[in-house]
């Protein structure tokens, strides 16, 4: 299949399909192109393919066909002009700052991002003289308030990790493009199976390949996707500076987005059973979950995406023990920082994932010692329940 021919085909064929086209030995499977560079029939050749008169693979930290495949195969799957990988999402988002911004630039970012996300932006992105504010993921007026002429980023995690707070894309969209800003999307807990921000008016689409694109837990990856002409810049930044996604990884990722909708698929089924029983669990003090008809961002997150992903996150009644108890006394589920994975994992996001935060950016960011997330996987159900009912039948109420 030749990659021009891919606008032709569905969802589920450009998931398998798009982005490769077979090599002279007529592979049927994706190849690993394992090597650092490239060679030539002639010196005119070299100079032509460096100089970007004639297209053509010169070096793996920026020209990979293995790369190159998983590349094209995502943007097709996300409808976007094009896609940039990197070596892990954290390098994505590093990509997206030191692209498009410059300093005396200023940046909104929600408060419910990832730990690591924060950490970015307060400790090393400040450095470069660049004025961040972190404002309230729901509440458009706070970034219509924190707006200023030398606004030129809005970074926002939708659906939030881990308390599955919504943020209105077309509403920042608007606000963006008012002041002749950016509105980058993490769009890592969604995929492109259950939203696509790029179509309701996101600039750039960010992801950690390392969650659900893999979804096995097995390698890192990163990528940042929209416009030719935007992502042509971030190209730049990755050619140059050299976060780049290793072969290996992408072929890995590749297989990843085979079954990325059939994983989804019941990643989400399996996350909202898990929601329902929390919620009427008489040792549990609030579940978030977006698919619950009482959260917050249910109503938003059902017109803007087609499903609410595998991330469960529950308050327990009592606090950091009774939190730790529930976690420990299970006996499959993974304890583990990760998420996305096939098989469940179990995190105590206070003391673990926002651990460096401070705890007043906990506070905000809703991050209470008596958190636990869930990342749902793809076992059954009735065991994920009655793994956690261990722990939770110990709490003394």
């Amino acid at each position: 299949m030749n990659h021009h021919d891919d606008n032709s085909f569905q969802f589920n064929t450009l998931a398998i399909r798009s982005g490769h086209t077979r090599s002279f030995e007529g592979e049927h499977a994706e190849p690993i192109f394992l090597t650092s560079s490239f060679t030539y029939q002639s010196a005119a050749e070299a100079a032509a393919k460096f100089s970007g008169e004639s297209a053509g693979n010169i070096y793996s930290r920026f020209t990979n066909p293995t790369v190159n495949t998983f590349e094209k195969r995502l943007a097709a799957m996300e409808g976007a002009e094009r896609a940039v990988a990197t070596s892990s999402g954290m390098a994505a988002i590093m990509a997206v700052a030191m692209t498009f911004l410059s300093q005396g630039d200023h940046v909104i970012c929600s408060r419910a991002v990832f730990g690591s996300t924060i950490a970015l932006f307060e400790k090393y992105i400040r450095k470069f003289g660049i004025d961040i504010d972190f404002v309230d993921l729901m509440d458009v007026s706070a970034w219509q308030n924190a707006m200023c002429s030398q606004t030129k980023l809005l970074f926002v995690e939708s659906p939030s990790n881990p308390l599955s707070e919504v943020a209105d894309i077309a509403a920042l969209s608007q606000l963006a493009k008012q002041h002749g800003a950016l509105l980058a999307i993490d769009n890592t807990i969604c995929t492109p199976i259950f939203q696509r921000p790029l179509q309701l008016g996101a600039d750039l689409v960010i992801y950690s390949g390392t969650k659900y694109l893999d979804g096995q837990g097995r390698t890192l990856g990163g990528a940042v996707l929209g416009s030719q002409a935007l992502l042509e810049e971030v190209h730049g930044y990755v050619r140059t500076t050299g976060p780049s996604m290793s072969p290996f990884n992408a072929w890995v990722l590749l297989k990843g987005l085979e079954t990325l909708r059939l994983r989804m698929m019941e990643h989400n089924r399996n996350a909202l059973r898990l929601a329902e029983w929390l919620q009427q669990h008489p040792k549990v003090h609030a579940v978030h979950y977006a698919g619950l008809a009482d959260h917050p961002s249910h109503a938003l997150a059902k017109k803007q995406q087609t499903g609410f992903s595998g991330i469960v996150s529950f308050e327990v009644k009592g606090g950091r023990e009774q939190a730790w108890t529930v976690i420990d006394q299970t006996q499959f589920i993974s304890i583990t920082g990760n998420l996305g994975d096939a098989k469940s994992t179990i995190t105590h996001p206070a003391t673990t994932t926002h651990g460096k935060l401070s705890v007043e950016a906990k506070q905000a960011a809703g991050i209470s010692e008596a958190l636990i997330r869930v990342s749902v996987g793809i076992e059954d159900i009735n065991d994920i329940i009655h793994d956690l009912s261990r722990g939770l039948d110990l709490i003394a109420l």
